[in-house]
């Protein structure tokens, strides 16, 4: 029993905490054109960052993520943060998000702590800026500052979506079912069982990235009034879906797991393996600079010479 208790202490040090309500430090509510014009931004980008990532926003300010209007649909972006660090150093980074926010215009941060424990928190704060400002978005894509994304191909696959636009359930990405809580105190997920009980987590999608219906977040965010936080963010969205009595699904060209390419003697960054995905999860700023632009190179010709 007293290595239990331990464990529970230990995990509360860095826990999610339990409080939703945060100051806000920067805010964007013309992002969507205001409540009654959201409708016309028919894809969000909410990209977790962290304060001190520059180099990561700014790349994806300039390829993927860029604001524009795309096969006569808009594309719009947000980046979503807490703080980081302490003291001078706190309020060094505090400075850097300001004044990228006045250039860009396309960040959202909270005064709480941009831990791992805190992304639950985060993305429930997330969902109830875009209720109040974006209510009406048609899809949304939720990921991390360090993948690699093609939003043509996620315009595309949205607009193939006979009979949605919007307003009935998506949600979709790398699919991870028929798994439970990690019980070991030593890992980076690790949840004691008085936080979770069951051994079983429902279906989810990795938090690298995944896509989702403005209707689904809509229901996402109700369910999240009633279900305590859970500090694994793509789990505590499963959690959500499950609650409403819906399911995930799996996407092919979501790789938040990494690209696999077989041999060894291939470039496992040659453009023509990321032309027709969705996403790649873990990629390096400069890698996703030159990989934007080598996708989009007309004479880029992909077959056996792969």
């Amino acid at each position: 029993m007293v290595r239990c208790k331990d464990e529970k202490e230990k995990f509360a040090d860095d826990s999610v905490t339990s409080d939703r309500s945060f100051p806000m430090l920067l805010d964007v509510p013309n992002k969507c054109g205001g409540p009654q014009n959201s409708a016309d931004v028919f894809l969000l980008l909410a990209i977790k960052s962290s304060p001190e990532n520059y180099d990561r926003r700014e790349v994806l300010r300039k390829t993927w993520a860029k604001d524009r209007l795309h096969k006569g649909v808009w594309i719009r972006r947000v980046f979503i943060t807490g703080t980081s660090k302490t003291g001078f150093e706190k309020r060094r980074l505090n400075k850097l998000l300001k004044l990228e926010n006045s250039e860009n215009q396309d960040i959202i941060q909270w005064d709480f702590d941009d831990s791992f424990f805190n992304l639950t928190l985060k993305q429930i704060l997330f969902l109830e800026w875009m209720e109040r400002w974006c209510p009406h978005v048609r899809f949304l894509f939720n990921g991390d500052d360090d993948v690699f994304a093609n939003t043509f191909n996620m315009v595309e696959y949205l607009q193939g979506q006979k009979g949605n636009d919007g307003s009935k359930h998506l949600f979709t990405g790398h699919l991870i079912q028929n798994v439970g809580p990690i019980r070991q105190s030593s890992s980076k997920y690790f949840v004691p069982v008085q936080v979770q009980k069951s051994e079983n987590y429902p279906p989810y999608c990795g938090g690298g990235g995944f896509l989702l219906s403005g209707f689904t977040a809509k229901t996402i965010y109700n369910m999240s009034h009633s279900i305590d936080l859970l500090p694994i963010d793509d789990v505590y969205m499963g959690m959500c879906l499950e609650k409403a009595g819906l399911k995930p699904t799996s996407h092919f060209g979501v790789r938040t797991a990494g690209l696999h390419v077989p041999s060894e003697n291939v470039d496992k960054f040659h453009p023509c393996f990321y032309r027709e995905i969705i996403l790649v999860h873990r990629f390096l700023p400069h890698m996703i600079f030159v990989m934007w632009n080598e996708i989009q190179n007309p004479h880029l010709q992909c077959g056996r010479e792969t």
